[in-house]
């Protein structure tokens, strides 16, 4: 995992599989990270996570939390289709954007929106 802060925007670029052990260790290395900078937005970047179960929820939840604490919000980028699903189940959707999509969501909604135009024209 790689952690950047710059411009008041503290960027997690979250990689590999999210479960329980290694949930912990991210939040272990966000954490201080955001109570030493107390940026004004966290994004956490799922672009490279290969597999998330309930942990990964937790780890967002978790990291929402702490920077409310500090008045910022937090961002969403790059989830695969599944992430995204499962994140807005647990209605983490309500409290933070989503930005970005991985390249196979972005086939998916060009398809469909091909037949939606093909299907009215």
């Amino acid at each position: 995992m790689i952690i950047t802060y710059k411009d008041n925007i503290l960027t997690a670029y979250l990689k590999g599989e999210i479960d329980h052990h290694t949930a912990k260790i991210m939040r272990e290395e966000i954490d201080p990270k955001i109570e030493r900078y107390k940026p004004k937005l966290l994004v956490l970047d799922f672009g490279k996570v290969t597999f998330m179960d309930s942990s990964g929820v937790g780890l967002a939840l978790g990291r929402y939390r702490l920077i409310s604490q500090y008045n910022g919000q937090m961002r969403v980028d790059n989830t695969q289709p599944y992430i995204k699903k499962v994140m807005k189940l647990a209605g983490v959707d309500r409290i933070s954007s989503f930005e970005g999509q991985h390249d196979n969501e972005k086939q998916t909604d060009n398809i469909e929106n091909k037949e939606k135009v093909e299907k009215e024209g």
